[in-house]
């Protein structure tokens, strides 16, 4: 495989083994997550400043289609009305509730 001589000579480097060295480990690896924990933070205050300013993250709808059309919420309104009902017959006393406990 033909390599670019940059990247040929970084994977050459790669393959042979370096000496150990923890401490040069160690800050590689907290430099790095600094910098993706800094990354994270000013992504979400940009994000934050964003959407607290009025704007939207990522593409905004054009329009929005109706969820629910008439029909259907009075439907549902019918059987709640149902429900208001039967809840006033076990009020007035209409319906009487058998007490397992007496």
């Amino acid at each position: 495989m033909n390599f670019p001589p940059s990247l040929g000579s970084f994977l050459n480097r790669a393959k042979t083994p370096a000496p150990r060295d923890p401490a040069r480990d160690w800050i590689m690896l907290l430099t790095v997550a600094t910098i993706a924990f800094a990354g994270i933070v000013v992504w979400n205050v940009w994000a934050f400043d964003t959407v607290a300013n009025g704007g939207t993250v990522g593409a905004s709808a054009t329009s929005t289609p109706a969820i629910f059309d008439e029909s259907s919420l009075g439907a549902i309104r019918a059987i709640f009305a149902d429900r208001a009902v039967e809840e006033a017959k076990y009020v007035s006393g209409e319906y009487q509730y058998a007490d397992p406990s007496r």
